[in-house]
Protein backbone atom coordinates (compact mmCIF):
# COMPACT_ATOMS: atom_id res chain seq x y z
CA UNK A 1 0.00 0.00 0.00
CA UNK A 2 1.04 3.47 -0.82
CA UNK A 3 2.37 5.91 2.05
CA UNK A 4 -0.95 8.47 2.55
CA UNK A 5 0.46 11.77 0.76
CA UNK A 6 0.09 13.93 3.80
CA UNK A 7 2.61 16.07 4.75
CA UNK A 8 3.82 17.47 8.37
CA UNK A 9 4.86 20.48 7.27
CA UNK A 10 1.88 22.54 8.57
CA UNK A 11 2.76 24.51 12.28
CA UNK A 12 1.98 23.08 15.12
CA UNK A 13 -1.03 25.20 15.86
CA UNK A 14 -3.30 24.35 13.23
CA UNK A 15 -1.54 21.26 12.63
CA UNK A 16 -5.11 19.03 12.33
CA UNK A 17 -5.24 20.53 8.95
CA UNK A 18 -3.76 17.84 6.69
CA UNK A 19 -1.10 19.06 3.63
CA UNK A 20 -1.99 16.35 0.90
CA UNK A 21 -0.31 16.23 -2.43
CA UNK A 22 -2.45 16.13 -5.22
CA UNK A 23 -0.09 15.16 -7.56
CA UNK A 24 -0.61 11.05 -6.82
CA UNK A 25 -4.47 11.56 -7.72
CA UNK A 26 -4.24 13.23 -10.80
CA UNK A 27 -0.92 10.98 -12.27
CA UNK A 28 -1.28 7.89 -10.24
CA UNK A 29 2.42 6.28 -10.31
CA UNK A 30 1.08 3.02 -8.76
CA UNK A 31 -2.42 1.00 -9.13
CA UNK A 32 -3.23 2.11 -5.68
CA UNK A 33 -1.82 5.67 -5.42
CA UNK A 34 -4.93 7.25 -6.64
CA UNK A 35 -6.81 5.20 -3.62
CA UNK A 36 -4.71 6.58 -1.29
CA UNK A 37 -4.85 9.93 -2.20
CA UNK A 38 -8.59 10.00 -1.84
CA UNK A 39 -8.61 8.11 1.37
CA UNK A 40 -7.17 11.05 2.23
CA UNK A 41 -8.50 14.19 1.43
CA UNK A 42 -12.25 12.77 2.19
CA UNK A 43 -10.59 11.84 5.76
CA UNK A 44 -8.72 15.49 5.66
CA UNK A 45 -12.71 16.37 5.61
CA UNK A 46 -14.32 14.15 8.08
CA UNK A 47 -12.68 15.57 10.68
CA UNK A 48 -10.71 19.21 9.88
CA UNK A 49 -13.47 19.95 6.89
CA UNK A 50 -10.56 21.91 5.23
CA UNK A 51 -7.37 20.57 3.81
CA UNK A 52 -4.02 22.27 2.30
CA UNK A 53 -3.71 21.02 -1.65
CA UNK A 54 -0.47 20.66 -3.32
CA UNK A 55 0.54 20.02 -7.25
CA UNK A 56 -2.87 20.14 -7.68
CA UNK A 57 -2.75 21.16 -11.59
CA UNK A 58 -3.02 24.97 -11.39
CA UNK A 59 0.37 26.80 -12.15
CA UNK A 60 2.04 29.18 -9.55
CA UNK A 61 2.09 31.27 -12.53
CA UNK A 62 -1.04 31.71 -13.49
CA UNK A 63 -2.33 31.75 -9.63
CA UNK A 64 0.34 34.70 -9.26
CA UNK A 65 -1.28 36.40 -12.60
CA UNK A 66 -5.22 36.36 -11.07
CA UNK A 67 -3.48 37.92 -8.12
CA UNK A 68 -2.02 40.89 -9.96
CA UNK A 69 -4.96 41.65 -12.44
CA UNK A 70 -6.64 41.66 -8.81
CA UNK A 71 -5.31 43.95 -7.21
CA UNK A 72 -5.53 46.03 -10.66
CA UNK A 73 -9.06 45.88 -10.43
CA UNK A 74 -9.22 46.97 -6.82
CA UNK A 75 -7.15 50.20 -7.98
CA UNK A 76 -9.52 51.19 -10.19
CA UNK A 77 -11.79 54.71 -9.15
CA UNK A 78 -14.60 54.01 -7.03
CA UNK A 79 -17.19 54.84 -9.67
CA UNK A 80 -15.65 52.46 -12.20
CA UNK A 81 -16.30 49.38 -9.45
CA UNK A 82 -19.87 50.73 -8.59
CA UNK A 83 -20.87 50.88 -11.82
CA UNK A 84 -20.22 47.01 -11.97
CA UNK A 85 -22.41 46.51 -8.47
CA UNK A 86 -23.56 43.43 -7.49
CA UNK A 87 -27.21 42.96 -8.70
CA UNK A 88 -29.34 40.13 -7.07
CA UNK A 89 -28.99 36.96 -5.16
CA UNK A 90 -30.27 34.91 -8.26
CA UNK A 91 -27.04 36.25 -10.77
CA UNK A 92 -24.45 36.57 -7.53
CA UNK A 93 -22.44 38.79 -10.00
CA UNK A 94 -20.83 41.72 -9.63
CA UNK A 95 -18.75 44.52 -7.04
CA UNK A 96 -19.79 44.35 -3.94
CA UNK A 97 -18.31 47.69 -1.86
CA UNK A 98 -16.74 47.44 1.96
CA UNK A 99 -19.79 47.01 4.50
CA UNK A 100 -22.83 45.89 2.12
CA UNK A 101 -21.86 41.91 2.53
CA UNK A 102 -21.78 41.09 6.29
CA UNK A 103 -20.89 37.25 6.03
CA UNK A 104 -22.39 34.95 9.60
CA UNK A 105 -23.92 32.34 10.66
CA UNK A 106 -27.34 34.18 11.27
CA UNK A 107 -29.96 33.59 8.48
CA UNK A 108 -32.60 35.92 9.42
CA UNK A 109 -32.47 39.26 7.59
CA UNK A 110 -33.30 41.74 10.15
CA UNK A 111 -30.15 39.82 12.64
CA UNK A 112 -27.69 40.24 9.33
CA UNK A 113 -28.88 43.59 9.20
CA UNK A 114 -28.27 44.48 12.80
CA UNK A 115 -24.74 42.70 13.05
CA UNK A 116 -24.02 44.65 9.75
CA UNK A 117 -24.00 47.76 11.27
CA UNK A 118 -22.53 47.26 14.46
CA UNK A 119 -19.48 45.47 13.06
CA UNK A 120 -19.27 45.73 8.87
CA UNK A 121 -16.64 43.45 7.47
CA UNK A 122 -14.10 45.14 6.26
CA UNK A 123 -13.59 43.53 2.91
CA UNK A 124 -14.82 44.81 -1.27
CA UNK A 125 -15.17 41.73 -3.55
CA UNK A 126 -15.97 40.96 -7.44
CA UNK A 127 -17.84 38.25 -7.92
CA UNK A 128 -17.53 36.17 -11.40
CA UNK A 129 -19.61 33.27 -12.92
CA UNK A 130 -20.78 31.47 -15.95
CA UNK A 131 -19.35 34.03 -18.47
CA UNK A 132 -22.51 31.54 -20.80
CA UNK A 133 -25.74 32.99 -19.11
CA UNK A 134 -27.84 35.72 -20.67
CA UNK A 135 -30.17 36.10 -18.19
CA UNK A 136 -27.13 37.12 -15.38
CA UNK A 137 -24.49 38.92 -16.93
CA UNK A 138 -21.15 38.97 -15.26
CA UNK A 139 -20.25 42.70 -14.40
CA UNK A 140 -16.82 43.28 -16.41
CA UNK A 141 -14.42 46.16 -16.74
CA UNK A 142 -13.89 45.67 -20.40
CA UNK A 143 -16.20 48.72 -21.04
CA UNK A 144 -13.70 51.12 -19.72
CA UNK A 145 -10.52 49.73 -21.44
CA UNK A 146 -8.27 46.55 -23.21
CA UNK A 147 -6.74 46.03 -19.22
CA UNK A 148 -10.46 45.21 -18.63
CA UNK A 149 -10.45 43.42 -21.77
CA UNK A 150 -7.51 41.05 -20.98
CA UNK A 151 -8.78 40.60 -16.83
CA UNK A 152 -11.57 39.11 -18.48
CA UNK A 153 -10.08 37.17 -21.02
CA UNK A 154 -7.48 36.00 -18.05
CA UNK A 155 -10.49 35.69 -15.70
CA UNK A 156 -12.90 33.11 -17.87
CA UNK A 157 -9.48 31.01 -18.26
CA UNK A 158 -8.82 31.08 -14.52
CA UNK A 159 -12.70 29.98 -14.30
CA UNK A 160 -12.58 26.74 -16.13
CA UNK A 161 -8.88 25.66 -14.62
CA UNK A 162 -10.66 25.91 -11.03
CA UNK A 163 -13.52 24.04 -12.80
CA UNK A 164 -11.80 21.14 -13.27
CA UNK A 165 -10.34 20.98 -10.21
CA UNK A 166 -13.67 21.70 -8.75
CA UNK A 167 -14.96 17.99 -10.77
CA UNK A 168 -11.36 15.97 -9.73
CA UNK A 169 -11.72 16.99 -5.96
CA UNK A 170 -15.16 15.72 -6.22
CA UNK A 171 -13.96 12.39 -7.86
CA UNK A 172 -11.38 11.83 -5.21
CA UNK A 173 -14.33 12.46 -2.78
CA UNK A 174 -16.45 9.84 -4.62
CA UNK A 175 -13.88 6.90 -4.61
CA UNK A 176 -12.46 8.01 -0.63
CA UNK A 177 -16.76 7.65 0.19
CA UNK A 178 -16.90 3.92 -1.67
CA UNK A 179 -18.50 5.53 -4.96
CA UNK A 180 -17.92 4.98 -8.30
CA UNK A 181 -15.28 7.86 -9.00
CA UNK A 182 -17.43 9.62 -12.06
CA UNK A 183 -20.84 9.19 -8.81
CA UNK A 184 -20.32 13.48 -8.79
CA UNK A 185 -19.44 14.12 -12.62
CA UNK A 186 -23.22 14.56 -13.39
CA UNK A 187 -23.32 17.49 -10.54
CA UNK A 188 -20.12 18.96 -11.63
CA UNK A 189 -20.34 19.79 -15.13
CA UNK A 190 -22.58 22.69 -15.71
CA UNK A 191 -20.06 25.05 -13.79
CA UNK A 192 -22.89 26.81 -11.81
CA UNK A 193 -20.05 28.28 -9.55
CA UNK A 194 -18.48 31.59 -8.19
CA UNK A 195 -14.94 32.98 -8.43
CA UNK A 196 -15.28 35.52 -5.48
CA UNK A 197 -11.97 38.32 -5.99
CA UNK A 198 -11.25 40.19 -2.60
CA UNK A 199 -9.55 42.65 -1.31
CA UNK A 200 -9.54 43.47 2.70
CA UNK A 201 -7.98 47.51 2.63
CA UNK A 202 -5.27 48.51 4.85
CA UNK A 203 -7.24 49.66 7.87
CA UNK A 204 -6.29 51.25 11.32
CA UNK A 205 -4.86 49.15 13.90
CA UNK A 206 -7.36 51.05 16.81
CA UNK A 207 -10.39 49.61 14.54
CA UNK A 208 -9.72 46.55 16.02
CA UNK A 209 -9.06 48.12 19.52
CA UNK A 210 -12.40 50.44 19.53
CA UNK A 211 -15.25 48.08 17.91
CA UNK A 212 -15.65 44.45 20.05
CA UNK A 213 -16.19 41.78 17.49
CA UNK A 214 -14.70 43.49 14.63
CA UNK A 215 -13.20 41.08 12.01
CA UNK A 216 -12.31 41.89 8.82
CA UNK A 217 -14.67 38.84 7.43
CA UNK A 218 -17.12 37.23 10.09
CA UNK A 219 -17.07 33.71 11.37
CA UNK A 220 -19.61 31.74 9.05
CA UNK A 221 -19.81 28.50 6.87
CA UNK A 222 -19.64 28.44 3.18
CA UNK A 223 -22.69 27.41 1.35
CA UNK A 224 -21.90 25.27 -1.31
CA UNK A 225 -19.95 21.74 -1.97
CA UNK A 226 -16.48 22.95 -1.65
CA UNK A 227 -14.51 25.80 -2.01
CA UNK A 228 -11.01 26.46 -3.21
CA UNK A 229 -9.13 29.46 -1.42
CA UNK A 230 -5.47 31.08 -2.92
CA UNK A 231 -4.20 33.37 -0.52
CA UNK A 232 -1.89 36.03 -0.37
CA UNK A 233 1.33 35.49 2.35
CA UNK A 234 -0.25 37.93 4.86
CA UNK A 235 -2.39 35.75 6.75
CA UNK A 236 -5.48 36.44 8.94
CA UNK A 237 -7.72 32.89 7.90
CA UNK A 238 -8.74 31.05 11.03
CA UNK A 239 -10.24 27.57 10.83
CA UNK A 240 -12.14 26.32 14.10
CA UNK A 241 -10.40 23.55 15.57
CA UNK A 242 -12.40 20.22 17.13
CA UNK A 243 -11.61 22.39 20.94
CA UNK A 244 -13.40 25.23 19.50
CA UNK A 245 -10.83 27.70 19.36
CA UNK A 246 -10.12 29.28 16.42
CA UNK A 247 -6.39 28.78 15.06
CA UNK A 248 -4.19 30.79 12.17
CA UNK A 249 -4.67 28.49 8.23
CA UNK A 250 -1.14 30.15 7.32
CA UNK A 251 -0.59 30.54 4.45
CA UNK A 252 1.88 27.71 2.25
CA UNK A 253 3.64 28.65 -0.77
CA UNK A 254 2.44 26.76 -3.89
CA UNK A 255 -0.69 25.77 -1.73
CA UNK A 256 -4.54 25.81 -2.14
CA UNK A 257 -6.21 25.51 0.71
CA UNK A 258 -9.69 23.37 0.25
CA UNK A 259 -12.85 23.33 3.02
CA UNK A 260 -15.85 21.91 2.43
CA UNK A 261 -19.50 23.76 2.58
CA UNK A 262 -22.95 23.68 3.90
CA UNK A 263 -24.51 21.57 0.62
CA UNK A 264 -21.91 18.88 1.03
CA UNK A 265 -22.01 18.29 4.87
CA UNK A 266 -25.81 18.08 3.71
CA UNK A 267 -25.33 15.92 0.94
CA UNK A 268 -23.27 13.74 2.31
CA UNK A 269 -25.64 13.41 5.90
CA UNK A 270 -22.40 15.28 8.07
CA UNK A 271 -20.19 12.46 6.96
CA UNK A 272 -17.78 15.61 5.60
CA UNK A 273 -17.82 18.55 8.67
CA UNK A 274 -18.22 22.13 7.42
CA UNK A 275 -16.29 23.70 9.20
CA UNK A 276 -16.59 27.37 10.88
CA UNK A 277 -13.91 30.03 9.47
CA UNK A 278 -13.18 33.98 9.40
CA UNK A 279 -10.53 36.43 8.54
CA UNK A 280 -8.92 38.40 11.33
CA UNK A 281 -6.60 41.13 11.21
CA UNK A 282 -2.97 38.93 9.97
CA UNK A 283 -0.41 38.20 12.76
CA UNK A 284 2.64 40.05 12.74
CA UNK A 285 5.45 38.67 10.63
CA UNK A 286 8.98 37.97 11.83
CA UNK A 287 11.17 40.95 12.54
CA UNK A 288 7.70 42.78 11.84
CA UNK A 289 6.86 45.67 13.76
CA UNK A 290 3.98 46.83 15.46
CA UNK A 291 2.60 49.66 13.38
CA UNK A 292 -0.83 52.23 12.77
CA UNK A 293 -2.11 50.01 10.36
CA UNK A 294 -2.73 46.85 9.00
CA UNK A 295 -1.71 46.28 5.93
CA UNK A 296 -4.13 44.63 2.97
CA UNK A 297 -4.68 40.94 2.21
CA UNK A 298 -5.87 39.86 -1.06
CA UNK A 299 -7.34 36.44 -1.93
CA UNK A 300 -8.69 34.73 -4.83
CA UNK A 301 -12.17 32.61 -3.58
CA UNK A 302 -13.94 29.51 -6.16
CA UNK A 303 -16.99 28.41 -4.51
CA UNK A 304 -17.92 24.86 -6.10
CA UNK A 305 -21.50 24.22 -6.26
CA UNK A 306 -23.89 21.04 -7.34
CA UNK A 307 -25.10 22.44 -10.45
CA UNK A 308 -28.60 24.44 -10.01
CA UNK A 309 -30.80 22.06 -11.32
CA UNK A 310 -30.12 19.20 -9.46
CA UNK A 311 -31.65 18.07 -6.61
CA UNK A 312 -29.14 17.62 -3.73
CA UNK A 313 -31.02 14.37 -0.81
CA UNK A 314 -28.66 12.12 1.43
CA UNK A 315 -26.42 10.03 -0.88
CA UNK A 316 -26.34 6.55 -0.42
CA UNK A 317 -24.58 4.61 1.95
CA UNK A 318 -24.28 7.98 4.56
CA UNK A 319 -28.10 7.55 5.78
CA UNK A 320 -28.99 3.25 6.53
CA UNK A 321 -27.88 3.25 9.89
CA UNK A 322 -29.28 6.41 11.52
CA UNK A 323 -31.71 8.11 9.07
CA UNK A 324 -31.09 11.10 6.75
CA UNK A 325 -30.46 14.57 8.65
CA UNK A 326 -31.71 16.50 6.46
CA UNK A 327 -34.31 16.93 3.55
CA UNK A 328 -33.73 17.05 0.25
CA UNK A 329 -33.27 20.38 -1.49
CA UNK A 330 -32.79 22.28 -5.27
CA UNK A 331 -29.12 23.27 -5.20
CA UNK A 332 -30.20 26.61 -6.81
CA UNK A 333 -32.47 27.03 -4.69
CA UNK A 334 -31.07 26.41 -1.56
CA UNK A 335 -27.64 29.02 -2.38
CA UNK A 336 -30.20 31.71 -3.35
CA UNK A 337 -31.58 31.53 -0.05
CA UNK A 338 -28.39 31.62 1.47
CA UNK A 339 -27.12 34.48 -0.50
CA UNK A 340 -30.65 36.98 -0.16
CA UNK A 341 -29.69 36.82 3.75
CA UNK A 342 -26.19 37.76 3.43
CA UNK A 343 -26.66 40.94 1.27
Amino acid sequence: MDPAPVDSAVEPANSFIPLIDFSPFLNPPTPTAKQVTAHALLTGFRTAGFIYLRNAGISPQTISRVFDLSASFFRRPQDQKDALAWYSPEANRGYTAQGREKVTELTERGEVEKLREEVPDLKESLEIGRDDEVEYPNCWPDRFDDEGKVFRRVMNEFFEECKGLHGQIMRAVALGMGLEEEWFDGYTDGGDNTLRLLHYPEVERRVFQERKGQVRAGAHTDYGSITLLFQDDRGGLQVQSPDGTFVDATPILDTIVINAGDLLARWSNDLVKSTKHRVVEPPLKPGEEVGKKYPARYSVAYFCNPNFNKWIDAIPGTFEEEGKKYPGVNSGEYLVQRLAATY
